[in-house]
């Protein structure tokens, strides 16, 4: 697989799980509508993106809405589920496999059309934007957000996601 698209990856699941430790440190934050709805649409969005990469195009991932879960902690389950069902799937995609063309069945005429590869780096850049959305809020909270930024992650020696 594609190196730098690994490390995307990788991130992205140490990133949320540090995320999730913060929240869980600041109880305030999981009570808070709008940054469980954010979590909720982050964890959506990361489960359709690779759906569609998996060869679902034509199935996306069956929608829930956060009242769906009975609590945080469920939520947060569903998020773990996603990162541990789909980093040994991402060990198996080849170079060929990253180059194929993907349609994106939830986006209205016309539809789109791009790489593999293109669709699992969105689903890390719309995670990693709304991740910082959620640091604003967490702070505003009154809690202290963590520092995921990429470099930080590559700094550390490119830590497992550490699930709380």
């Amino acid at each position: 697989m594609n190196p730098t698209l690994r490390d995307l990856c990788l991130h992205q699941a140490w990133a949320d799980a540090e995320h999730w430790r913060a929240y869980e440190a600041h109880p305030a934050a999981l009570r808070d509508p709008k940054l469980l709805e954010r979590l909720h649409h982050i964890h959506q969005v990361q489960r359709m993106f690779l759906r569609a990469v998996e060869g679902a195009s034509g199935q996306p991932a069956p929608p829930t809405r956060v009242e769906d879960f009975a609590s945080p902690a469920a939520l947060k389950d569903y998020a773990r589920e996603h990162h541990v069902r789909a980093l040994p799937l991402l060990d198996e995609l080849s170079e060929a496999r990253l180059a194929e063309p993907i349609v994106l069945p939830w986006f209205p005429d016309p539809t789109v059309r791009i790489t593999a590869l293109d669709a699992l780096a969105q689903a890390t850049m719309h995670s990693h934007y709304h991740r910082g959305q959620n640091a604003v809020r967490l702070r505003e909270l009154g809690g202290e957000p963590p520092l995921t930024d990429l470099i930080v992650w590559i700094w550390k020696g490119r830590p497992a996601a550490r699930w709380p």
